[in-house]
Order: C-alpha cells, then sequence, then structure tokens
C-alpha cells in the first residue's frame, strides 16, 4: 500500500432498490490518486417486491428487469473487488446492509485497516468503509449540506459530475438515485477530498477511522497505531 490513503486503489459503490426488493441497480467507481480508473454497473432482477414509491425514487420499472440477472450472480466481481481495495459509500451503512442482505461475508481478503497488511490479518468482512457521508461533516464547516446533490453543488463539481456521466452512464440514468451516477458523485467527492489541506496526506488506516462515529470502532481501529 501507499504512505497515504489517495495512493490505494478504492472502489466507490452505490446500489439502488432495499431489502425487500433486492438489489435493482449497483454502480462501482475506482479511484487512484484523486482519478477514475474504471466505472461500471448494471440493472439486475428483482428478488421480491419493488414498492411504487421506490420507483418514484429510483425510477426502475420492474417490468424492464425480467431478463436482467440477478445481483447474486456477481459475488465474484464484487470480491474482486474488495480484495483489492476498500470498499466506500455516501453514508455506507445503507450500502453495508444491502450487500449483507445477499452475502454475509466475502472471500477473505487484506484488512485494510492495518497499516500494513498481513496474510494472517486477513478479512472476510465488506468493510471497514470509506464513507463520504461521515467525512465531509469533518472537513468542512457545520452548515455544509451532507445530501449527495446538495452536496455536488456545494463543492462545485455539477458539472465535472455530468462530464463523467455522458461517458459512462446511460442517457436515462444520467441523474441522482440512479447508482452509477452517484457512485461517480461519490468518487468525485472523494478525490475532492484527497485534495483538501491536511487530508490528502493521511494513511488509509486514518480515514476509515474517519469514516465512523461509533466510538468502540475508532478506538478498535486506532489500536494498530500502537503496535
Amino acid at each position: 500500500m501507499g504512505s497515504f490513503w489517495p495512493d490505494q486503489l478504492i472502489h466507490f459503490i452505490d446500489f439502488e432498490g432495499s431489502t425487500a426488493s433486492g438489489i435493482l441497480e449497483y454502480g462501482v467507481v475506482s479511484l487512484r490518486a484523486g482519478e477514475i480508473v474504471a466505472a461500471s454497473g448494471r440493472t439486475c432482477r428483482p428478488t421480491g417486491r419493488v414498492r411504487p414509491e421506490d420507483i418514484a425514487i429510483h425510477g426502475i420499472e420492474p417490468a424492464t428487469l425480467s431478463d436482467c440477472a440477478p445481483f447474486a450472480d456477481n459475488f465474484n466481481h464484487f470480491a474482486g473487488l474488495r480484495s483489492t481495495g476498500p470498499l466506500a459509500a455516501h453514508f455506507a451503512q445503507a450500502e453495508n446492509t444491502l450487500i449483507k442482505s445477499v452475502w454475509p461475508y466475502t472471500r477473505a481478503a487484506p484488512d485494510f485497516s492495518r497499516e500494513t497488511p498481513a496474510a494472517s490479518d486477513a478479512a472476510t468482512d465488506w468493510g471497514p468503509w470509506i464513507d463520504t457521508g461521515r467525512l465531509y461533516p469533518q472537513a468542512r464547516p457545520a452548515d455544509t449540506p451532507v445530501k449527495l446533490a446538495a452536496l455536488i453543488a456545494a463543492e462545485g463539481l455539477q458539472e465535472t459530475l455530468d462530464d463523467h456521466a455522458a461517458i459512462h452512464c446511460p442517457p436515462d440514468r444520467r441523474r441522482y438515485h440512479a447508482a452509477l451516477y452517484d457512485a461517480l458523485a461519490g468518487a468525485l467527492l472523494l478525490a475532492r477530498l484527497a485534495a483538501m489541506p491536511g487530508w490528502g496526506d493521511k494513511s488509509l488506516r486514518w480515514l476509515l477511522e474517519h469514516s465512523t462515529l461509533d466510538p468502540a470502532r475508532r478506538e478498535f481501529l486506532r489500536q494498530d497505531e500502537l503496535f
């Protein structure tokens, strides 16, 4: 791993769906050194009822998904992502809950909360996650918005986001609450964070520590500093 967290390959993830319907769409954007290096996603066949109120938000009609493979078919892809870098999301609890509802554990993968991960430190959790929804309130003034669209606007990133979406997203999914579009937004926020004074020169463990509000979890992540 690099000395600072921007040197590490990081995979920013967004899901649309629920534990009731299953994951209906995913987007994954990989970045390193503040640059997007890969972006992909697809729609997925539901495993349960898709509520009308959810359709009103994400705009995915169940009838259009009948020929799609279920999300569960992508275990090797997501396990491969987790083996090469930590996962990130904007308010990651939702993504963690959804992915664990399909696969409670991944294959043994590096524990990126360690400064120098060893084979004996292999983990089967999907986390710990990098969480821009938790990081930005620590990096910006207290009145900074935290909802994704408002934060993108506050950071002056909307035009950049739309430029990337024009390259990577289907025309009808270049909008918020579309998985790949939201993943691109989150990746741009993470890249912006890497350029902020006092943020890009920290370790990956430090970033993971600051991505959780749980005092016990923070203390656990700090233990690596002591040994």
